[in-house]
């Protein structure tokens, strides 16, 4: 199929390597903006705001307008605005979140809260943490930004945002709502923010788990590429399959009118 594509793109693992360009990343970027493609990249990660996501994407070559950033924190909160309107919210998280409920007209107190909202931080406090547990006990409802359950870092795994759910649940016996990737929910709310239509949109990522499967539900066309988590052989583990499996990004350039020319 040929035509007029909007693109979806993960960040970590499919643009960068922590502060490291993946190669093509750049040339890809410059060959959707010069041709007016639409896309956005998206990202699990609910600490950062488009404008310190866009900041750090400049540091590694990669000239992404904040309008073109969408994080799950964003998706929390245009959530949140369409259940609730200025609600208010007990938080756990940094900038990206507090930032995005604060627009949405959300207040964030620890007083009798309608939500108890859990994101990415690193630095959790068992305060915090504690408090949580017994607003959600007292019967806020629980809502976190994303299920991941471990983060990356140069020393090796931290723990993020599904872990410390895990702890809240366990302790509480009530589960939270996941916003983030693989809810569809953020795919769709992403597509809605650029005016894209499903049929015409393709999602790029490196986790079948998350990526993969969270465009497969929201009825897009998917790329996995293998410069990231997931590898050819975990691939083939899961029930489903992508729509087409590349190295990198570096293999769209030059072919992103029609990404999928067999079809």
């Amino acid at each position: 199929m040929t035509g007029r594509w909007t693109y979806l793109m993960d960040m970590d693992g499919v643009l960068v390597h922590e502060e490291h360009l993946v190669p093509g990343a750049d040339e890809l970027i410059a060959e959707l903006t010069a041709t007016g493609t639409p896309f956005l990249v998206l990202t699990n990660n609910s600490i950062y705001t488009p404008r310190d996501l866009r900041a750090r994407l400049l540091r590694t070559g990669l000239d992404v307008p904040e309008t073109a950033i969408w994080t799950s924190a964003l998706a929390t909160a245009r959530f949140l605005d369409s259940q609730r309107p200025g609600g208010s919210a007990f938080v756990i998280g940094e900038a990206g979140l507090t930032t995005a409920l604060h627009e949405i007209g959300y207040v964030l107190t620890d007083r009798d809260p309608d939500y108890v909202v859990l994101g990415e931080t690193r630095t959790y406090s068992f305060t915090a943490i504690t408090r949580a547990i017994r607003l959600v006990e007292a019967g806020a409802r629980f809502i976190a930004t994303n299920p991941d359950a471990t983060g990356p870092s140069r020393e090796g795994s931290l723990p993020a945002t599904g872990s410390v759910a895990a702890l809240i649940e366990r302790a509480t016996g009530r589960a939270p709502y996941y916003v983030g990737k693989p809810n569809p929910l953020m795919m769709r709310s992403a597509l809605r923010s650029v005016g894209a239509h499903s049929e015409h949109t393709l999602m790029i990522g490196d986790r079948m788990d998350t990526d993969v499967r969270s465009g497969l539900e929201a009825g897009l066309r998917t790329i996995l590429v293998l410069s990231g988590i997931s590898g050819a052989t975990t691939a083939e583990l899961f029930p489903y399959r992508p729509t087409r499996v590349i190295g990198s990004v570096a293999d769209l350039v030059g072919g992103t009118a029609d990404p999928f020319p067999e079809s």
